[in-house]
């Protein structure tokens, strides 16, 4: 080997052990690092939130909203209904995505103007109590919370459908609301799952 080749391939060799080093420690060592950090101190967060029903059966994520519906659509009249969802077929983790349509969008308005007279019947309102999170969409289609607004909205149907008391249903939504992010970052919100879940419990153990 000539004193040319060797000095050409020397800067092969040095990028070649400064790439195996930097994969070593960025790729493997820091993903390891933070993963364990993760598990260790926030484990419920770094496996995906998620949620369990009362015979230990994961059944969601606390941050992805889903439907409860029966298989034509309708909304099952013993629970909660979430936010709508524009993400894929509904509710799509692979699909986050709001309409992206304008206040004015002719479909949008049409949509909410449906969605408030079907609530507004379902619920035995008039459509002017309706609040505009339950006829709007989030900005990624996943939102699992309603207003607290919408949820007293639905407690008397609930509490008629599962045959309990409207007090007891409205207790539930209470103790469910969670307070803005450190007092003042976002607004009052209520989990529909978790509400779901606890009355599921609740009436197991009645």
């Amino acid at each position: 080997m000539t004193a040319v080749s060797r000095t050409a391939g020397r800067p092969l060799w040095v990028a070649a052990r400064a790439l195996l080093a930097c994969t070593l420690l960025l790729g493997v060592g820091y993903t390891a690092l933070v993963t364990g950090i993760g598990q260790l101190l926030l484990p419920a967060q770094a496996n995906g939130s998620l949620v369990a029903a009362a015979s230990g059966e994961p059944v969601g994520s606390a941050l992805i909203g889903q439907s409860f519906a029966a298989g034509d659509g309708a909304a099952l009249p013993e629970y909660f209904q979430p936010r709508p969802s524009a993400a894929g077929a509904g509710y799509d983790g692979a699909a986050s995505s709001g309409t992206n349509w304008g206040p004015e969008h002719p479909e949008l308005v049409a949509a909410i103007a449906e969605r408030r007279a079907e609530i507004a019947a379902r619920e035995g309102v008039p459509e002017d109590a309706v609040p505009a999170d339950a006829v709007t969409a989030s900005a990624s289609g996943l939102d699992p919370h309603i207003s607290p607004a919408y949820a007293r909205l639905q407690a008397a149907r609930v509490a008629e459908a599962r045959g309990l008391p409207l007090a007891v249903v409205s207790e539930l939504v209470a103790a469910r609301t969670e307070a803005p992010d450190l007092g003042v970052l976002g607004e009052a919100r209520v989990n529909v799952l978790r509400l779901n879940l606890e009355l599921d419990e609740l009436e197991e153990t009645a």
